[in-house]
């Protein structure tokens, strides 16, 4: 079907969305509450756009594409509803952006900035409440929560546990688990996907905190399990600051678990080793590769002469690729002469 946007015809397939129609014509529609991993809910209100002819306001994200539909996205009036959408959602908001973990990754920030807005149009009234949660992965500061409802759907329809329903109602409404217990005593995997997705310093990462702003990305696979789970690294000065998911095609989508996305300190862990270590005189020595691969040639052979092949055992390693992985198996059957090959996943 053929819908219009700004003037520009395009081809959208049935129950695509405006805010689709939008993107595929090349116009930018602020959101806050929609993430392409969940299902849109329009609840934020700040993606209004308007019908020509009959002069509606809709929510672009989660209203479907009809025939013929012609949509305008700058109109006067369509920029006043996304004004007052934020205004309201900042009277209730602290804007405390020089102590926000979230500053200079903020959405609701970012909005603000283009349209103008210093975020104290509206008085605050706002209900404070401390930050939550003792578990080494991520903290709530649901002061800063604006009840877009994006943590709750991911746990819920994207992860399956369901740890998260939203608590309360209206402007007291706010994401919180079962009993509203906190988390490490919930059934929280702490797979990290609410904090990645939520828009502002509701939720965020303890891990990751004063690293720094990231300088570049690098898309690579988790080195953890055989599952080959996609990251994208922001990296900072050849650290990294933090970990995504969401790589297009990837088998993960836009889920990780807890060691892919908090589990990699051991990248710059100051007691990483560097160089292969010896036992010399009873101490374990640092040595260069040669020396050390010359020993366990060495040794293999000595043993798989005195006590045979049997005798050694490979165990292959997740953290390894399938080509390395094939190949230890390779050298154990082939060279060494035995079958005794297992892998760590399987244990």
């Amino acid at each position: 079907m053929e819908v219009r946007v700004n003037g520009v015809t395009v081809e959208l397939e049935k129950g695509e969305s405006l805010l689709q129609a939008a993107e595929r014509a090349g116009f930018k529609v602020p959101t806050l509450c929609h993430h392409p991993a969940v299902p849109a809910q329009g609840s934020c209100r700040v993606c209004m756009v308007e019908e020509e002819g009959s002069g509606r306001l809709l929510t672009a994200c989660d209203t479907p594409a009809r025939e013929g539909m012609s949509i305008l996205l700058d109109t006067e009036r369509v920029l006043e509803a996304r004004r007052y959408a934020l205004r309201l959602i900042f009277s209730g908001h602290p804007v405390h952006c020089e102590v926000c973990e979230a500053a200079n990754d903020c959405r609701l920030r970012e909005l603000a900035a283009e349209m103008g807005l210093s975020g104290r149009e509206l008085p605050l009234s706002q209900d404070f409440r401390p930050v939550m949660d003792a578990n080494p992965f991520y903290h709530r500061d649901l002061s800063k929560c604006i009840s877009c409802g994006l943590c709750v759907r991911a746990c819920q329809e994207i992860q399956g546990v369901g740890n998260y329903e939203m608590l309360g109602r209206g402007p007291h409404a706010r994401p919180g688990t079962v009993l509203d217990t906190h988390l490490e005593a919930s059934v929280c995997e702490f797979c990290g996907l609410c904090a990645s997705l939520c828009p502002v310093g509701a939720l965020f990462q303890r891990p990751y905190l004063h690293r720094g702003a990231e300088e570049r990305r690098v898309t690579t696979i988790c080195p953890y399990c055989g599952v080959g789970c996609s990251l994208v690294l922001k990296v900072r000065g050849n650290r990294i600051v933090g970990v995504e998911a969401g790589v297009e095609g990837s088998v993960n989508g836009w889920s990780l678990c807890v060691k892919g996305r908090y589990g990699l300190d051991f990248v710059d862990h100051p007691d990483r080793l560097r160089k292969p270590l010896l036992r010399k005189d009873g101490e374990l020595v640092e040595a260069e590769w040669e020396e050390a691969l010359g020993y366990v040639a060495s040794r293999l052979a000595e043993i798989r002469e005195r006590h045979g092949p049997d005798s050694i055992a490979f165990l292959a390693s997740a953290k390894a690729t399938n080509e390395e992985n094939y190949l230890l198996q390779k050298f154990a059957r082939a060279v060494v002469g035995t079958n005794n090959v297992d892998h760590c996943a399987r244990l």
